[in-house]
């Protein structure tokens, strides 16, 4: 990804580095368990982690690769070249390439994994907090674009909070399921390497031996984990989406944190733009790219091919480093959203009362008129707020066929807006009840 969407921990997962000392760290790991099995002598399992403190020469391995053709090959030649030949001749022993490559992407992936975690706990604190500050901030719901029924800010931060509380958990399912490692040699059978050897790889690199590798991990779990990341993307646009709506000039119920000295158009110097939620909808895009070649890796020839290899290398670095980058800039969003109680309560008030259609005409049904007359009814006088600019209650009190069933005062009262908010401690009590 490229440096701009970018964090510098969540890109360190995936530097080449990283990468060779993940393999290293297997390999040796490896020959400890040989060691104690006795299939290779101690001395040289010990010598291997000379290179434990060792810088791994990139382009080094890179130009022995430029003639072994085989990225493995070449990081083990170079790992021989720091230990030594005698000492790196057992390395590797029984082994297959897919054991370091897959485990490696796995121990990677479970790295990422923590730190979108962490990024989701930070999103959910900003999301809670927003939530009690605005439980009563009284704003106009909205279906299909249109004023529907009043509703508060809090409730709208709070149901964000839901779901992306319900990302946490797959997140942390993601990464329960791609926290395993396979150490089992050629087509996955053991034939020249002892499982025992997985066992203690996969303990100390912190996974869980996979029950049956084939040659491979099966990639069904990457594809859950990918299918995940694409459903965290998906909900962040979700939140993206409202804020850029609350923000544009005719609702301006919120909008984005203006810093001062900030240029909003290079032609135009009144532009507030929400620039920040609209770079969010673009980057869950990149997310959501991933999912579908992750969910083609799953079908593979017989016990491996590579087909998978190059969507990978691309989609594990340039996925997790996007949602990162994501979830951290949502969170700034979130906790630095100015909100504008007046512009919303005047958006509510903007129809004059039509949105309290509905309980004028529960009322009516209430009050023995039957449910067809009462929606002609409601509807007659709420079309003369929408064609004429009429005031919804002065029409109804107008009204005889309405006045007929309901009293001014019973009118009067389907006006009252705690009314909308009465059951708001109870649905944050479900929400934020941990």
């Amino acid at each position: 990804m490229i440096p701009r969407y970018s964090r510098p921990e969540m890109v360190a997962i995936w530097e080449p580095q990283t990468r060779f000392r993940i393999w290293f760290e297997i390999e040796a790991h490896a020959c400890d368990a040989m060691a104690d099995l006795g299939v290779i002598p101690r001395e040289n399992a010990e010598a291997v982690w000379k290179a434990k403190d060792a810088e791994f020469d990139v382009a080094r391995i890179e130009e022995i690769e430029a003639v072994t053709r085989h990225d493995v090959i070449a990081f083990l030649t170079h790992l021989s070249e720091i230990v030594g030949a005698d000492a790196a001749r057992f390395v590797h022993q029984g082994m297959t390439s897919s054991d370091v490559l897959d485990t490696t992407l796995n121990v990677q992936l479970v790295r990422a994994a923590d730190i979108l975690i962490s990024d989701m706990k930070d999103l959910l604190a900003a999301l809670k907090r927003r939530a009690y500050e605005h439980k009563d901030t009284i704003r106009i719901g909205r279906s299909h674009g249109i004023h529907a029924e009043p509703t508060t800010m809090g409730l709208t931060f709070a149901r964000f909070y839901a779901e992306m509380s319900r990302n946490l958990k797959r997140l942390e399912t993601a990464r329960a399921e791609v926290a395993t490692g396979a150490i089992s040699g050629a087509v996955g059978t053991f034939a020249n390497i002892d499982p025992a050897v997985e066992e203690h790889v996969c303990a100390k690199m912190g996974l869980v031996p996979e029950p049956i590798s084939t040659q491979v991990i099966p990639r069904d779990r990457h594809a859950a984990f990918f299918a995940a990341l694409g459903v965290v993307a998906s909900s962040i646009e979700n939140i993206a989406v409202e804020i850029r709506h609350m923000q544009r000039t005719e609702v301006l119920e919120a909008e984005e944190f203006f810093s001062a000295g900030q240029k909003g158009s290079s032609a135009m110097p009144h532009k507030r733009n929400p620039v920040l939620s609209e770079n969010l909808t673009g980057l869950a895009r990149l997310v959501r790219m991933s999912v579908v070649p992750a969910l083609e890796n799953v079908a593979l020839w017989h016990e491996r091919d590579i087909s998978h290899s190059s969507v990978e290398r691309t989609i594990g670095p340039d996925t997790t480093v996007t949602l990162d980058f994501a979830l951290a800039r949502l969170t700034q969003v979130v906790d630095k959203l100015v909100i504008y109680p007046e512009n919303m309560l005047a958006n509510l008030h903007r129809f004059r009362g039509l949105v309290m259609s509905q309980r004028v005409l529960l009322a009516l049904t209430q009050a023995g008129v039957s449910r067809e007359d009462a929606y002609r009814l409601v509807q007659r006088n709420a079309m003369k707020v929408w064609e004429q600019g009429k005031d919804f209650r002065t029409e109804l009190l107008a009204d005889p066929e309405v006045t007929a069933a309901l009293s001014p005062a019973e009118i009067e009262e389907k006006f009252d807006l705690d009314y909308h908010t009465k059951h708001v401690d109870t649905i944050f009590q479900r929400v934020f009840t941990e």
